[in-house]
């Protein structure tokens, strides 16, 4: 099923082609109008691929820029990652109706759509299986978010570039893709290397026209990964050491950080693996019908931390400290490993330049701050 296959840059079109036709919508990475950045939205076909771009990213900054190649996934990640066709920013849950003078509470269950998406990275489909083990395992499973996540195809493709803001090499999920996909590419000059990781991916591959990888062609694959690999300058702290966040809730430098923070939640936003909502009602005006709704949200809100009548983290320095002590240490309490893939988006889309590989890693050497 990993056997590695090849074909031409011209038959991209055929397969996002081929997709289509077995009932899929295709979402891809496309040029966002007017912004200038890259997100996951539906694309035709592979004209709306953003061939020939690269991106620079640094903290606070993002720009695309032209390379000169033929390559459509010469980029680091988009601003957006796939997160939103999995965990939607808001959907309504259910309904109560007032009937013969009981109320009938009715559950939404939409059609799922069936989903591909072009251009998976090894960091969002590492973040997926995280998004995985909170909804789908455990006593209770969000079906809504079930009856996505099974009608979802992904097609990855291994990074080649490696943004100044990537560490997902000291996270352990990249830049290699090592699995959760269907079909997973590598890009070349010329061409793409294939291989399937599923039977859906086997499917649609079956009458799709390819030729074994060369030697070279796989060599010049792993050179690449290689490449964007050692590239990666940033680095986040050994797992084993970031519990040692915990006993260091008084540091100043979590005052420092605050002072810079704007609270907007940016950094919650573009995470692929933030899962934080709230759910409300909205009753008609008649008393007849009530919604129930579920929003995406963010630690980094003052209602978030709204508990019996006060605002259990009022300032912005207890809510920064509660996102990165959660993601990085008691995470692993509840999922065996941190909630960061090493994207860098909470770093590149911060406009405050707050850079959260560094701040980990200043925070673990406050000896001071510990005791």
């Amino acid at each position: 099923m990993n056997e590695m296959r090849y074909f031409p840059r011209e038959k991209l079109a055929t397969l996002i082609a081929a997709i289509k036709e077995a009932g899929y919508r295709v979402i891809g990475p496309r040029v966002e109008p007017g912004q200038g950045g890259l997100v996951y939205c539906e694309i035709a076909g592979a004209e709306d691929l953003p061939q020939g771009l690269s991106d620079e990213q640094s903290p606070g900054r993002y720009r695309l820029v032209p390379n000169g190649s033929k390559r459509y996934f010469a980029w680091a990640n988009t601003a957006s990652a796939i997160k939103p066709y999995v965990f939607v920013p808001r959907e309504r849950l259910w309904s109560v109706v007032r009937k013969e003078g009981r109320l009938h509470f009715e559950p939404t269950h939409g059609q799922a759509e069936k989903t591909a998406i072009i251009g998976a990275r090894a960091c969002d489909l590492a973040a997926l299986a995280l998004q995985d083990a909170h909804f789908l395992r455990g006593k209770y499973v969000d079906t809504y978010y079930r009856a996505r996540r099974e009608k979802l195809l992904l097609v990855a493709v291994n990074c080649s570039h490696a943004a100044s803001t990537c560490f997902c090499a000291s996270t352990g999920d990249g830049p290699e893709v090592s699995g959760g996909y269907d079909i997973l590419l590598d890009e070349l000059d010329e061409g793409f290397i294939v291989r399937v990781g599923s039977s859906r991916g086997a499917m649609l591959m079956t009458d799709f026209p390819t030729t074994a990888a060369t030697t070279e062609q796989i060599a010049l694959a792993c050179a690449q990964g290689e490449a964007c690999r050692t590239a990666q300058t940033r680095r986040l702290p050994d797992e084993h050491l970031l519990p040692r966040l915990m006993q260091n809730l008084e540091s100043p430098i979590w005052d420092d950080i605050a002072e810079r923070c704007l609270a907007c939640g940016n950094c919650t936003a573009v995470c692929p693996s933030c899962f934080c909502h709230r759910e409300f009602d909205n009753p008609a005006l008649n008393g007849k019908t009530t919604e129930h709704w579920r929003d995406a949200d963010s630690c980094f809100s003052e209602d978030h931390s709204y508990l019996v009548g006060e605002v259990v983290r009022e300032h912005t320095r207890a809510r920064y400290r509660q996102w990165m002590t959660h993601k990085l240490a008691t995470w692993v309490e509840q999922y065996g490993r941190t909630g960061c893939t090493g994207c860098g988006r909470c770093t590149t889309w911060c406009p405050a330049g707050i850079d959260f590989a560094l701040e980990a890693n200043r925070l673990l050497a406050d000896e001071e701050g510990a005791r």
